[in-house]
């Protein structure tokens, strides 16, 4: 009946015939419905879910389907995300501070932010562990000239977009590999890894803390960006959202990551409100809107039919808006972004 009713909504998106209006007053109640579906029945309940949720996350792959993440969002034509995102083409929570005007801004803000919080400094050695389009790897390669920054993707699509711009930008001190975070194992230590919003995407997080404690100096730092729930972790599953975006993907909370101290230890952690990541939203949103027909050729151009490219347009369109309702829920105090800190133990 689910994939009816996705085919249905599906075939009303690629037509135009779905009102944002109705999109928009589904994705709220959607919200409700999240949050009261993961507080069913009480402390007991929800503790026991949490149980189980912790077992999985301690066993098996890193990550299930690391190959879905590619097909749902990153071997899409280059030039498409290069429409919707910012000039930096950080796919992920942007800072909208005081007297922020454009998506730019907000994008440097928060690069910026990270890497405070980090601790960067010149001339050490970084992991961009999931590095996406390359927004901090190619940030950390221009402010600090004398590190040395490793970016890892599992997208070749990525790995070219983002050397391309490091000749153009003159920039020689970034090296990006394609792996599988899986089996993924880098030459030599680094004095920082950074990961943004990857982690959701990971399944066993003890064995990928385990693996980062390894490949850190002495004194190393991990810097640990995420999209969070305040206080209620969930798996993405049987929802359009997980078929069509986030196969096999995580929602964690706000103290999540801290109950993953076995290798790691919390030194500092951080929480911004969720209206930054809706303002985020739909600053992409208004740039998709802008040139649709641009993003719906280019679609076409990557071997679609005029059909499927305007269903995968009109699917990006409620994926947009819909997480925009989802971060500003609540005045931005149910889903959060989430900063973190950790040190290797002893």
């Amino acid at each position: 009946m689910s994939a009816l009713r996705y085919r249905l909504l599906d075939a009303g998106l690629g037509a135009g015939l779905v009102p944002d209006i109705a999109l928009r007053i589904g994705s709220r109640y959607g919200a409700h419905w999240r949050e009261r579906h993961e507080g069913r029945g009480g402390v007991v309940a929800q503790e026991a879910r949490l149980t189980a949720l912790l077992d999985r996350m301690t066993s098996g792959p890193i990550a299930e389907v690391p190959e879905k993440a590619n097909e749902q969002h990153y071997e899409l034509p280059a030039e498409f995300l290069g429409i919707v995102l910012g000039p930096r083409r950080k796919y992920s929570g942007c800072l909208w501070e005081d007297g922020t005007t454009t998506l730019a801004e907000a994008e440097e803000a928060m690069l910026a932010l990270s890497c405070r919080r980090a601790g960067v400094e010149d001339g050490m050695r970084i992991l961009d562990l999931g590095c996406g389009w390359g927004s901090l790897s190619l940030w950390l390669a221009e402010q600090y000239p004398k590190a040395r920054i490793t970016g890892v993707s599992n997208s070749h699509g990525q790995r070219e977009w983002i050397e391309s711009q490091a000749t153009a930008r003159g920039l020689t001190n970034l090296q990006i590999i394609t792996a599988d975070v899986n089996t993924f194992t880098p030459e030599g230590r680094f004095d920082r890894v950074m990961s943004i919003e990857m982690f959701e995407h990971m399944r066993n997080w003890q064995e990928l803390l385990r693996r980062i404690s390894t490949w850190l100096e002495d004194d190393g730092k991990l810097f640990v960006h995420v999209f969070s729930h305040r206080t209620l972790p969930y798996l993405f599953e049987s929802t359009w959202a997980a078929e069509r975006f986030f196969t096999a993907g995580l929602m964690p909370s706000h103290d999540l990551l801290p109950r993953f101290q076995r290798d790691l230890v919390l030194e500092e952690r951080w929480v911004v409100p969720g209206t930054h990541y809706a303002k985020t939203l739909v600053a992409w949103l208004a740039q998709l809107d802008a040139r649709r027909s641009e993003a719906i050729a280019l679609l076409r151009a990557d071997g679609r039919s005029r059909r499927q490219a305007k269903v995968l347009f009109g699917g990006w369109r409620l994926f947009l808006l819909s997480t925009d309702e989802i971060w500003k829920y609540k005045g931005g105090d149910a889903w959060l972004v989430s900063h973190y800190l950790m040190g290797k133990r002893g």
